[in-house]
């Protein structure tokens, strides 16, 4: 089967979208090269969609909307969704000449009807038609999925259909879910169905002989025998169906906990939500501190000019020579002054100190009297400076050196004021900065519920765990029902012997026991010798994606696939490497694509092998090696490319091109395209260039 055109109408961003793939077996490569939200995976599942209907949808179709997602009806308008793709299969037919192989092109077409209610939409109607080319125009086909599953199994879905990092489901997963994937990929491409299918009948003619036992023979034990084997059968298919149930649960709870994880690893590179709540909480707390230590240390600066170490520091110069006239003053007794009141005293007395009279009747003392009064007028104009001195002098005692010694220095405190002020400063900016930045950094998380998707996540770890219980427990239960059965036949056979009318029966049964041990030989052969095979190619292939030589001493000796369906890596001497912890992610994207393709080239089966992103983590040699091996390996191949996936890879591409177009989605202007689409709904658009390459449409902004 190869891809040869696609169509899209309203598929999500794929609004009305036509792509042609190489079909040519030289340049056997397309490439589809689009930026991330540019609608490569919306591709991937909508080819799938077209193929196979809604089982091919992320949870097989539930509460997946198709329609594009700002569709701006009316509420009740039926939004019409078709993706319709043309292929070409080759049909091998029997004839007396021998096997003759035919070409044949069908188109089909895959269309919905979706209801939009505001924020609410209802998937209505889905349906399918399949149409072949002939020399007479389309023929319908009456049964188009019978056709489409005769051409490409839906169990190949992963394997020819693979997205880059679902793939890694092979590798990463559990060990039971790794190991599920693996062995139902390789059932499928190897036909092992069809035995196992067989197997299923044989058991059922085997159960149906048993009924016919209790028929025919009126031995109690006999007949109990065969009732007891017929609940032991009915019970083993009922625990073969939980144990099928239990690992389909568990792969896709795995699946479900992968993408839960993905997302959170998406928001939390770009932040958590509610982390930044708390640190914004805890910011604007640390600044509400800061700023209540500022105003304290304002408080103390401001005060630092009123108190007396600043005013001694400030008139230092001059205050020491103000203090030693002031003592000079003092030592020669002009202060503190206190002549007038000695005076004033004197005039109280008819006697002076020096023994004169100062009696008013006598004319002598009158004079007297008269000078000292005159005497006191004058001392009372040359105190009212002194008086001032005086005060100065007393006052001053606080200025003095004696006095403020053993205290902290204006200058230095000052200066420890100011520095823890300035330090504060700082912080309280680099705080309001960083409060800017996480109030950024908050607007542009989408606003997705982080705390919900932990939940998830915790969900589906335990329904991992619950069904792989599930799984282990009717495993066990399998393991006892099946030894009892081996017991019961042999008893039942036993029994049968001795019956007149039990030969035919035990023929019978000898017959479906036969068969069923052919088709287990045949099983286990073709499972033995076919995986062997898928392992040493893809053996072969991963070494050589890699650029690893045993001979060499690489890290990495080999890899193979062991008869638990186990993909297992090996380092030096042997040693076991785990390949979802020991690999890189180069590594482990090429051991995926290695598998798929070995898997492709032992089934003999010509398919397309769509990719999307399967250079990712990649670069240099292994990213060259990689797509160089892909190339050779596939029969039709479709990559979907990013630009840093394209870059150094162009001279590869340039070679092998059969076709080549860009998706641009045309709500990256203005922050990422360079010119503006003129469209206002959010679709993608096409151009035609190549790695190279960019034009009007495409053209995007350096970052």
């Amino acid at each position: 089967m190869k891809l040869i055109q696609a169509d899209f109408k309203n598929f999500r961003l794929l609004r009305n979208m036509k792509l042609k793939f190489s079909t040519d077996n030289e340049k056997k490569l397309t490439v589809i090269r689009a930026e991330n939200e540019t609608g490569k995976t919306t591709l991937l599942v909508g080819l799938q969609w077209a193929l196979y209907g809604d089982i091919a949808l992320p949870n097989k179709g539930k509460d997946y909307r198709l329609h594009p997602v700002d569709w701006k009806e009316t509420n009740g308008e039926k939004v019409p969704i078709s993706v319709e793709v043309e292929f070409e299969a080759k049909k091998i037919r029997k004839s007396k000449r021998g096997l003759i192989e035919s070409l044949h092109v069908y188109r089909i077409t895959r269309t919905a009807l979706e209801v939009v209610e505001g924020d609410n939409w209802q998937r209505i109607s889905s349906n399918v038609s399949l149409y072949e080319r002939t020399d007479k125009g389309d023929k319908m086909i009456e049964h188009p999925i019978s056709t489409i599953s005769d051409v490409l199994p839906p169990e190949l879905l992963d394997v020819f259909f693979t997205d880059g990092d679902r793939a890694l489901s092979f590798v990463e997963a559990s060990t039971s879910a790794k190991r599920d994937k693996v062995q139902k990929a390789i059932r499928s491409l190897l036909g092992l169905e069809v035995i196992e299918s067989a197997l299923y009948h044989v058991q059922r003619t085997a159960s149906s002989v048993n009924k016919e036992v209790q028929k025919i023979s009126s031995d109690s034990e006999l007949i109990n025998t065969t009732k007891l084997l017929e609940t032991i059968q009915n019970d083993e298919q009922t625990l073969l169906e939980e144990i099928k149930d239990a690992k389909e649960q568990q792969i896709n709870f795995n699946e479900k906990l992968k993408d839960v994880r993905k997302s959170i690893d998406e928001i939390l590179v770009k932040g958590d939500r509610e982390k930044l709540k708390n640190d914004i909480t805890e910011t604007v707390k640390q600044i509400d501190i800061l700023d209540k230590q500022l105003d304290k240390l304002r408080k103390e600066h401001s005060n630092l000019f009123r108190n007396l170490e600043f005013s001694r520091d400030l008139l230092d110069p001059v205050l020491e020579k103000g203090l030693n006239l002031l003592d000079k003053l003092r030592n020669q007794g002009e202060i503190p002054k206190t002549t007038i009141p000695i005076l004033e005293e004197r005039l109280n007395k008819t006697t002076c100190i020096c023994g004169e009279s100062l009696d008013e009747k006598d004319p002598d003392g009158a004079k007297r009297r008269l000078h000292i009064q005159h005497l006191i007028g004058e001392s009372a104009k040359a105190d009212e400076l002194k008086a001032v001195m005086t005060d100065l002098y007393f006052g001053s005692r606080s200025l003095r050196i004696e006095q403020v010694s053993g205290q902290e220095e204006w200058s230095t405190l000052y200066a420890r004021i100011s520095e823890q002020r300035d330090e504060l400063d700082l912080l309280r900016t680099e705080k309001g900065t960083h409060l800017n930045s996480l109030k950024i950094e908050i607007d542009e998380i989408p606003d997705n519920d982080i705390q919900g998707l932990r939940e998830n996540e915790r969900l589906y770890e335990n329904k991992c765990r619950e069904y792989s219980e599930i799984r282990i427990r009717s495993e066990t239960k399998l393991q006892g029902i099946l030894e009892t059965k081996i017991k019961l036949s042999k008893k039942r056979d036993n029994l049968l012997k001795e019956q007149s009318k039990g030969n035919n029966i035990l023929a019978e049964l000898i017959v479906t026991q036969d068969v069923e041990h052919v088709l287990k030989k045949s099983y286990d052969r073709i499972t033995k010798e076919e995986l062997t095979k898928v392992s040493k190619i893809m053996n072969s292939i991963f070494l050589k994606m890699i650029g690893s030589d045993p001979k060499q001493g690489s890290m990495i000796q080999s890899t193979k696939i062991d008869d638990k369906f186990d993909i297992l890596v090996f380092g030096p001497n042997s040693r076991p490497l785990e390949p979802d912890q020991d690999l890189n992610g180069a590594s482990r994207r090429a051991l995926t694509i290695a598998f798929i393709l070995a898997l492709t080239k032992v089934s003999n089966v010509e398919a397309p092998n769509v990719i999307d992103t399967p250079l990712g983590m990649m670069s240099g040699f292994v990213k060259r090696s990689v797509l160089r091996t892909a190339i050779e390996e596939s029969s039709q191949l479709l990559l979907l490319l990013t630009r840093s996936e394209v870059s150094g890879c162009e001279d590869i591409l340039e070679k092998n091109l059969g076709c080549v177009v860009t998706l641009t989605n045309t709500k990256h202007y203005p922050k990422m395209l360079v010119n503006d689409p003129k469209i206002v709904e959010e679709t993608v658009i096409t151009c035609e260039c190549g790695p190279r390459q960019e034009c009007e449409i495409c053209k995007r902004k350096i970052d």
